[in-house]
């Protein structure tokens, strides 16, 4: 299922899109008012029983077109408005090497000096011994065709397209072989990012910080799909348009470290929770940063990958 949560003139729903892509059942209606459809964490909270039980109400409601809202009328938010918790990784290779470069170019314009041709390095040995994540703020999120306002603070806006898996259950000590009982389903991430603040606090060895955190620089949708639809997270192909012109396209089988390697990494003497969000990092040449091109005022970036959807946001200078 592709399930939303959304808004409409009179309240905040979740739905699951039917097969026509052009409707979401209230889940809740459907089910006679049930709290276990009254947001995504309690329907994620409800097991497979819950997923199965929504599974029945989308056919009926295909069936005899009732409880059901038009996508084009409704407002998308993030899948999980305020989630528990945002662990944000960096697994692929291409990002891992090219980041650090378009840093020191952008090191360099903001002394004024030419920008310097720089050969990229190797992953360094640690990305490829474990995973590497920061925490983000949980509470800057936003869901697709939100307007993302600029930091005042920067002035090299950036974008970058993740993949990003939704936590089913908590736990702890979890193996890499019952990792991925612990997987809900996945969604589409655009961390945004104020690079030239995070190359200043970058040099105090503790990880992104303002150069992440702000309203709406966490970006997330447009739908989150259950697992079941998406089998091969290595087959998705990520793509990027800015202004409506390709800007880039790429799979995900580079990942070093699977979305169930990460989980089992992290619950080691950690209790993990349901609904906890894991970021893959951005996919090889996925963000302004690593072509060394940055989001200018008005800008619609729109991050696709397979299956999941389209997630579009358009920056705007204060």
């Amino acid at each position: 299922m592709k399930l939303a949560t959304y808004r409409t003139e009179h309240a905040e729903k979740i739905g699951a899109l039917t097969t026509d892509g052009k409707r979401l059942v209230d889940l809740q209606a459907a089910s006679g008012g049930a709290p276990r459809f009254a947001t995504m964490l309690s329907l994620i909270d409800a097991g497979e029983a819950g997923l199965a039980e929504a599974r029945v109400l989308v056919a009926d409601a295909e069936r005899t077109g009732a409880d059901c809202d038009l996508l084009e009328a409704v407002t998308l938010m993030a899948p999980i408005p305020v989630p528990p918790q945002i662990r944000d990784f960096s697994v692929f290779p291409t990002h891992i090497v090219q980041a650090p470069t378009g840093m020191k170019k952008l090191a360099a314009a903001l002394k004024g000096d030419p920008i310097p041709e720089i050969e990229t390095g190797d992953v360094p040995a640690v990305y490829r011994a474990q995973p590497i994540y920061y925490f983000t703020n949980r509470f800057s999120v936003v869901g697709s065709d939100t307007t993302v306002k600029w930091p005042r603070y920067s002035a090299y806006m950036d974008f970058e397209i993740e993949l990003a898996a939704v936590l089913s259950k908590g736990g702890k000590d979890i193996s890499v072989a019952t990792a991925g009982d612990h997987i809900f389903g996945y969604t589409i991430f655009n961390d945004f990012s104020a690079r030239d603040a995070q190359l200043v606090e970058m040099g105090g060895m503790l990880g992104p910080a303002k150069g992440k955190s702000f309203d709406a620089g966490n970006a997330f949708g447009p739908f989150l799909v259950t697992k079941d639809e998406i089998p091969d997270v290595a087959a998705l192909t990520a793509r990027v348009r800015i202004n409506g012109t390709q800007y880039m396209s790429d799979d995900c089988s580079a990942m070093l470290h699977s979305f169930e390697e990460m989980i089992a990494f992290v619950s080691r003497d950690e209790t993990l929770h349901a609904g906890e969000i894991f970021g893959s990092g951005t996919v090889g040449n996925g963000c302004g940063l690593e072509h060394f091109t940055f989001l200018g005022d008005g800008d619609v970036v729109e991050l696709e990958i397979d299956g999941i959807g389209v997630l579009r946001n358009t920056v705007v200078r204060q």
